[in-house]
């Protein structure tokens, strides 16, 4: 029995999709990163129950950092985006978190920007409140050592290639470490959207893909570069043509990220059936699709079929094109980004 629907709903399902990969459906992944940093808080005494908890947020981690500031008695203030809906809006309200959203932008940048600027200005106004910087503290990566496990235990032995979107990094990123210091064999996939710097597709726009909360318009320090094997950035007429052909074939209703990360296992399972048979491909599907009929799954009817859908390879940044392209990583020459000067460690 659990003491708190927090540890219930993180639990995903581990699913079976044709033809041959493994899909880990969450309600809400970045539980796992809230409820680990909180609890980590709690215990090295940096927060205590009754302070508050600050961050930004598209939605989905503003969810998850109030069920666990709700499970621990904190406070919880959310900076959060236009993409927060009434349905979660409510939510917040209800569990003692208060929410403030920034003004309509109509690309990432901007929005991200503003967020973090609020941000600035509240920590200013109010120096006792904790921010929990998703973004940049490593301690976000503690909780996923759960999923870590939990894939050791589902997914039979072998080598393991694991798909997802990179988002702040700590999810895939975290994955990934604690699955190879166990002694896997895991190659890394990481799904962006056109548009992020966060591996330097920011010159090649995709407004639309602001929804999906898996790239940005700033550098994440929790993004470990150097953990990522491949990289697909697809924009978001293919990850809602992804995420439309997942419900169709296997009923699992997720959101864009799950999409396109469906779409990237497919092709890498493709590229890879005869040089290595032996692979299983696991893929995260970060969040339900709720958020997202109006904007996606209404569109069904129309959303281009997956048979056609090829990336453009390419081994430089400045090939980049729409709608989808992926690289081996990193590419020859890789001048243009760096990791944070601190290397994913568990915080003291």
């Amino acid at each position: 029995m659990h003491e708190h629907i927090a540890e219930a709903v993180k639990e995903p399902d581990v699913v079976t999709v044709p033809p041959g990969a493994i899909c880990l459906r969450f309600e809400t992944m970045k539980l796992y990163s809230a409820l680990g940093a909180v609890r980590h808080l709690l215990d090295t005494g940096q927060v205590k129950p009754g302070d508050t908890l600050i961050d930004s947020s598209s939605g989905i981690y503003a969810h998850a950092l109030a069920l666990a500031c709700h499970r621990h008695g904190l406070n919880c203030h959310i900076v959060g985006s236009t993409t927060i809906d009434r349905t979660l809006r409510v939510q917040l309200e209800i569990l003692g978190a208060t929410l403030e959203q920034v003004r309509p932008s109509q690309n990432l940048r901007l929005d991200q920007n503003l967020r973090v600027q609020r941000i600035g200005e509240l920590l200013q106004q109010n120096p006792h409140y904790h921010w929990m910087r998703q973004y940049h503290d490593a301690i976000h990566y503690l909780g996923y050592r759960d999923i870590a496990d939990l894939i050791r235990k589902e997914v039979p032995h072998g080598p393991l290639s694991l798909v997802g979107g990179v988002g702040t990094g700590a999810s895939t990123g975290a994955i990934a470490t604690y699955l190879r210091e166990a002694g896997r064999d895991v190659t890394l996939i990481g799904v962006q959207p056109f548009g992020s710097v966060t591996f330097g597709a920011e010159h090649v726009s995709d407004p639309d893909m602001i929804i999906a909360g898996i790239g940005s318009s700033i550098p994440f320090h929790n993004v470990r570069h150097h953990l990522y094997d491949r990289i697909h950035w697809i924009n978001f007429d293919y990850a809602m043509s992804g995420a439309i052909e997942l419900l169709r074939a296997s009923g699992i209703f997720a959101g864009l990220s799950a999409g396109a990360a469906y779409l990237a296992t497919l092709w890498e399972q493709e590229r890879e059936r005869e040089q290595d048979a032996d692979r299983t491909y696991v893929f995260l599907a970060a969040d339900t699709g709720h958020r997202y009929v109006d904007t996606a799954y209404a569109h069904h009817t129309a959303a281009p079929g997956l048979g056609t859908m090829r990336p453009h390879e390419v081994t430089t940044q400045n090939e980049l094109k729409h709608p989808w392209s992926a690289m081996n990583w990193p590419p020859p020459d890789n001048g243009l980004l760096h990791d944070a000067p601190a290397l994913m460690a568990e915080p003291a």
